[in-house]
């Protein structure tokens, strides 16, 4: 039996594979923009980030002014492209199988965006109506903040200290330690990079797992430890 009260999955680069779906969208809108990014030092920078802390970021690091309305476009193509492209990372519905702990979701992304994107690849029945969205929490309360875990964990009626959080981005992982929880990273995802693993140990994560499939026996060793100690 699990230690764990409750399971939180992140959602994006976690149980859907659109973070290298963003990465090339918004790639290609900031290099239009005049701020040339690869794909990949987008996934490895900004992954687990709103677009509009990305472009505020941007507009600091490098003094380009960007549009307003960048904001707005990269939404409706981001929308399209995840309609149409997102596909389910590998080894998700088998690890959902076989985890009998209560189970939600805590994204950064939009309520909209998560049923598109769960409704596309077959998941929303595994965890609905339990999908939060940090944006729904309010603007300024998205991840690394840890408002979306512990507005979770007060859902369900459980302590911190008896949540297990997945996460791929690193904003995540700060976000789920400093709700108080505990955190297994993900490097499973299409927008991976070579330094992702140690990344994620750096930000607290206790373990990491590149396939998901791995995830039930991980959360079953974790909770064995804790009992232990």
């Amino acid at each position: 039996m699990s230690s764990f009260d409750l399971i939180i999955f992140d959602c994006d680069g976690v149980l859907v594979d659109s973070e290298i779906i963003a990465a090339q969208v918004e790639s290609r809108l900031l290099t239009e923009a005049g701020y040339p990014i690869s794909v990949e030092e987008m996934g490895e920078r900004f992954a687990g980030m709103t677009w509009k802390n990305i472009l505020l970021t941007v507009e600091k690091e490098a003094d380009i002014p960007l549009s307003a309305s960048l904001l707005d476009k990269s939404e409706t193509i981001l929308d399209a492209r995840l309609a149409r492209d997102v596909k389910i990372i590998d080894g998700v519905k088998f690890a959902l199988a076989r985890l009998t702990t209560q189970r939600c979701i805590c994204s950064n992304s939009s309520t909209h965006r998560l049923d598109v994107m769960l409704e596309k690849v077959g998941l929303k029945p595994y965890f609905a109506p339990h999908i939060y969205s940090a944006k729904d929490l309010g603007p300024d309360r998205v991840k690394p903040k840890p408002d979306i875990f512990l507005h979770a964990a007060e859902q369900f009626k459980v302590s911190p200290e008896k949540c297990l959080v997945i996460e791929d981005s690193t904003h995540g992982v700060h976000g789920a330690k400093a709700a108080g929880m505990r955190v297994v990273g993900f490097t499973g995802a299409s927008h991976t990079y070579p330094s992702h693993a140690d990344r994620l140990t750096d930000a607290g994560a206790e373990t990491v797992i590149s396939r998901m499939m791995d995830l039930p026996a991980v959360i079953a060793a974790l909770g064995e430890w804790a009992g232990a100690l």
